[in-house]
């Protein structure tokens, strides 16, 4: 048995308060100057939901990441043809993506092109902004 004799009753229960709430937590990614991300965020305040930001233009995203998304729902689900990043790229670019390889080693390149947010929770995984499916999630 270790004992911590500086470190107080209550500083365990604290830290093992820390420790479930981590375990959890929804985990959202997105981008902060994203327009849809902010009205997710918004959402997620009012209702009281805590969340952990990982923002992608910051800190990138792993490629183990989108290799487990892409097997969870399809790299198609979350790879945002709409948006500007996609409109600008080179025909060729395009063209190159063939496979889950080549989208997702893009994606991680290219984070702008991910559809965002994404929530991540109890297995639970979304894209984009639906108070609805929000609304599911959180009961």
């Amino acid at each position: 048995m270790l004992l911590f004799p500086s470190a107080s009753l209550d500083s365990w229960f604290l830290l093992l308060d820390s420790f479930f709430l981590y375990l959890y937590v929804m985990k959202v990614y997105g981008i902060t100057n994203c327009n849809t991300v902010k009205k997710a965020l918004d959402w997620l305040k009012a209702n009281h939901v805590a969340y952990e930001f990982h923002d992608f233009k910051k800190l990138g995203i792993s490629p183990e990441k989108l290799d487990e998304w892409d097997k969870k729902a399809g790299y198609e689900k979350f790879m945002n043809k709409q948006g500007l990043t996609w409109k600008q790229l080179d025909p060729e670019v395009k063209e190159s993506i063939k496979t889950s390889a080549d989208a997702l080693k893009l994606l991680q390149q290219k984070t702008s092109m991910i559809k965002r947010p994404v929530i991540e929770k109890d297995g639970f995984l979304f894209f984009g902004f639906d108070e609805t499916a929000y609304g599911g999630l959180i009961k």
